[in-house]
Formats: C-alpha cells, sequence, structure tokens
C-alpha cells in the first residue's frame, strides 16, 4: 500500500482545497506534497496498528488523514480539513484573560 493508492481520495481533496479553502501559509503545490507525507504516516500507523485498532491517523494544522479498516483489502481513506484561522485567539490566552478578570459581585 502506497500513497497512489488513494490518488482518487487525494484528487477529491486538492480539487476541494483549490476550490474552497483559503490558506494563508500553503500553495496547492505544498498542500499536495503535505497530504501525501500525510497519507504515507497514516499507511504507516495503519499498518502498525494494534490488534483491536482498525484505524490509522496522520494529522497537521490543516489536514487530517484516516485510514479505516473495512472487510475489502483497501481501507476507506478519510481527507478531513482542518478548521483553522490565523485570526483566531490560542485558547491558552483567553483563558489568562478570563481569569485576570475580578469577579463581578451582585
Amino acid at each position: 500500500m502506497t500513497a497512489d493508492t488513494f490518488k482518487n481520495e487525494m484528487a477529491d481533496a486538492l480539487k476541494a482545497y483549490d476550490l474552497y479553502i483559503i490558506c494563508i501559509d500553503k500553495t496547492p503545490d505544498e498542500f499536495q506534497a503535505s497530504m501525501v507525507s500525510l497519507i504515507n504516516k497514516a499507511i504507516r500507523a495503519y499498518e502498525d496498528r494494534g490488534a483491536n485498532m482498525r484505524h490509522g491517523i496522520a494529522l497537521d494544522k490543516f489536514v487530517t488523514v484516516i485510514l479505516s479498516q473495512t472487510d475489502c483489502p483497501k481501507p476507506l481513506c478519510g481527507i478531513y480539513f482542518n478548521l483553522n484561522s490565523p485570526y483566531q485567539k490560542p485558547l491558552a490566552a483567553k483563558a489568562a484573560e478570563t481569569a485576570e478578570q475580578p469577579a463581578r459581585r451582585k
């Protein structure tokens, strides 16, 4: 099993990325290279999974790849776009702001 095994899934994800995803950090070519790398990592995780495990997962800040065991020889491949905004405040900073505010009394 190689990344080429999932070339149809990668083509669909690349088409969706090109049409719908606005991304400041990665060009479509960089996204494609990243996706191939993630699929290879998911394949390794899938092939090295434990006896009771059914998935191989790999992810980065923008994409999650999941290979799921089926009754067929080829696992299902899910490619998901992670919702991310460069303008979103980190959760730790938000929690610190809340902790600094004095409690209101009635």
